[in-house]
């Protein structure tokens, strides 16, 4: 299979998943197969936010449309364009799935697929229900897909190499279990954003997006601020309070509620809106509902502590041209190119 095979089918599923909306979805008539995968994948869709109650269908919606924005054929040619793949594949690669937000190992499994490589899946048991139904839809599309993916509930065997994603404890294990073979071990990483004090209520609203898209769950959710000495924080919570209708999800409520008792007992000093709590911390990583802040003096400070910690952060969110920042609103819209832990997951892959 050509990677010209590889972009074709995935500009196709790219239109696929364009397809489903919030409400009233319909099928295009121009897309292929739908008539056997429409229907049956707006049903995963309710099982899958049956099955884990972090998922909702806003979420997965837009999840499935931030793909399909992505998977245009001009995205594609950039995407790809800038490596030589002509002597890639042949190698069976596994991956081990986290499962906090919906298909957030996708990326790596349409890596694997366009170097040219047999993908050998370990789904996490959060996130089970989506991407089966899309590797179908794949096979449908070209049969040679038939032999270059596969799933196991089991542990991994008989593979190349590995990508592999979890937690910092779990990234231990992986190390252990996976020496010997190229791979790419995921730990623990946080999102940042800094504010001067200077932004605009627009690009507050934005920073909402960031904070609370998948519940705050994702790797590229901001969980900390970095603000001004003496920064009034009532704009902030004027901007984002449109997101309020967050409390009412039960397990999102539960943490808000659980977090604020072991804070208020423990005496620690809380900014709370009724549905977000924003506490002096040091830390990246924050707890649902809770958002970390810290005070920095110097923009020079404040970049020294941020490289010095860069291994432990994802996105940094700020007004800025400086490399390797995100603009407000955008840290969940991820480019293709924008390869978590800055990893280039395609060179590795090339190079096997």
């Amino acid at each position: 299979m050509t990677i010209n095979d590889h972009k074709a089918h995935l500009i196709t599923l790219g239109k696929f998943l364009g397809q489903f909306q919030l409400t009233n979805s319909s099928p295009d008539a121009e897309v292929p197969a739908n008539e056997e995968f429409f229907h049956l994948f707006n049903e995963k869709i309710d099982f899958a936010v049956n099955h884990n109650g972090w998922f909702n269908r806003e979420n997965i919606v837009f999840a499935l449309q931030q793909w399909s924005e992505a998977l245009t054929p001009e995205n594609l040619k950039l995407w790809l364009g800038k490596y030589d793949l002509s002597g890639s594949g042949g190698k069976t690669v596994g991956i081990v799935m986290a499962g906090n937000i919906p298909l957030v190992g996708f990326h790596d499994f349409l890596s694997v697929l366009v170097t040219g490589h047999t993908v050998q899946v370990k789904q996490s048991s959060n996130d089970q229900i989506l991407l089966p139904v899309l590797v179908e839809y794949l096979k449908h599309l070209d049969k040679r897909y038939e032999d270059r993916i596969k799933f196991t509930k089991d542990k991994l065997e008989d593979f190349d190499a590995v990508i592999a994603t979890g937690s910092n404890n779990t990234a231990r294990y992986f190390e252990y279990y996976f020496k010997g073979k190229p791979s790419i071990i995921r730990k623990n990483r946080n999102s940042v954003a800094i504010l001067t004090g200077n932004e605009t209520k627009e690009d507050l609203k934005a920073l909402g997006e960031d904070i609370f898209r998948y519940y705050g769950l994702g790797c590229r959710n901001i969980s900390k601020l970095y603000v001004p000495e003496n920064y009034n924080f009532d704009t902030f919570f004027e901007a984002i309070y449109e997101w309020n209708p967050i409390i009412n999800q039960n397990k999102y409520a539960n943490n808000y509620d659980y977090n604020k008792a072991v804070y208020l007992m423990s005496e620690f000093k809380l900014l709370d809106n009724g549905f977000l709590m924003l506490k002096e911390d040091k830390s990246f990583g924050s707890p649902i509902a809770t958002l970390f802040y810290e005070t920095y003096s110097t923009k020079e400070e404040l970049n020294r502590l941020l490289e010095g910690n860069s291994e432990k952060i994802q996105c940094v969110v700020r007004n800025s041209n400086e490399k390797d920042s995100v603009r407000f609103g955008y840290t969940q819209k991820p480019q293709l190119w924008d390869y978590a832990d800055n990893i280039d997951t395609i060179d590795f892959l090339s190079q096997l």
